[in-house]
């Protein structure tokens, strides 16, 4: 079984700094499990590493597509165990790093076998979509599928479509096929949970946004609509981008745009802090104050055992 370390926490966390400070002693390598990281040209409003940083350590799965594509746990799993094994092969251990859960627990337990969709039930949800609002498609998942409406935001339109798809095609909720998968038993994972308090985090998180305005957002913003982007392409219709498009459009103004984006984020962060409720780490730190040599000690300790 192959050796996996993974870096975990909500968004503003501090994965990014811990992963290189473990990457750079263990002579590791990270994949970033970061759902919109992966796109090219969205560099602030995602939060990505540095020049600087990724100059520290090597980094895989950043600026991967364009703005105009889609990305899943699917092609994740595929792209991050192609590189798991590369790495492997060398004797490096990887370190995967990222919030985003769906990603990273779909690597370790496998997704579920895909499923045969006929056409007219996605057909007909945008439809009822359109005619009776994303609110009353939100309400009815929340009643199919409780579990699933918890941890996405009720205006994540494919999510909430994607969970009535399943369960209309299926007749089961999606968290249920989630559990009855099985898990790939493929890596020796050693989980680390970076979870700071939240009277700690929600400040940080609208420090961040303001310090993402100062760094040049709006201007990242609008170069995306000089390269033929627009509001459409999943690449601005995702958190930090999409809260900005009404002063774009001038039907917001930018104060409002902000104090948007902050509370968005903050409750992305909350649905990250109840996922993470139902798994096991191997580390948890709920502060920045953090020995690395212990750390590393912990981790070949556990890796010598297995």
């Amino acid at each position: 079984m192959i050796p996996l370390i993974t870096l975990e926490g909500p968004t503003a966390s501090g994965k990014t700094e811990l992963a290189i400070l473990l990457a750079k002693e263990l002579g590791s390598e990270i994949i970033s499990a970061d759902s919109r990281q992966v796109y090219r040209y969205l560099d602030i409003g995602t939060a990505k590493p540095s020049v600087e940083q990724l100059q520290q350590a090597k980094h895989h799965l950043i600026s991967i597509i364009d703005p105009s594509e889609s990305y899943n746990a699917g092609r994740f799993c595929a792209d991050a165990g192609n590189i798991i094994e590369d790495l492997h092969s060398r004797g490096i251990i990887p370190i995967v790093c990222g919030g985003t859960g769906l990603y990273v627990s779909s690597l370790l337990t496998g997704l579920f076998p895909e499923i045969k969709m006929d056409k007219d039930i996605r057909a007909n949800l945008i439809k009822r979509m359109n005619q009776e609002g994303l609110a009353s498609l939100y309400a009815e998942l929340k009643k199919i599928d409780p579990d699933f409406a918890f941890r996405i935001s009720s205006n994540d339109k494919q999510r909430i479509l994607r969970g009535l798809e399943v369960y209309y095609a299926t007749g089961i909720p999606i968290t249920k096929h989630w559990k009855n998968q099985t898990s790939h038993n493929r890596y020796h994972t050693f989980r680390i949970l970076l979870q700071p308090p939240r009277e700690i985090l929600y400040p940080r998180i609208n420090n961040r946004i303001q310090q993402m305005i100062d760094s040049g957002l709006l201007n990242e913003i609008e170069h995306l609509f000089k390269l033929g982007y627009t509001p459409l392409s999943p690449g601005l219709n995702t958190l930090g981008y999409k809260e900005f498009l009404p002063y774009f459009l001038e039907s917001a103004p930018l104060n409002q745009c902000i104090s948007l984006a902050a509370q968005h984020t903050r409750n992305y962060a909350k649905r990250q802090y109840t996922w993470y409720r139902k798994y096991k780490f191997d580390l948890t730190f709920t502060s920045n104050d953090y020995i690395i040599s212990e750390i590393i000690t912990i981790i070949k300790t556990y890796f010598k055992k297995k």
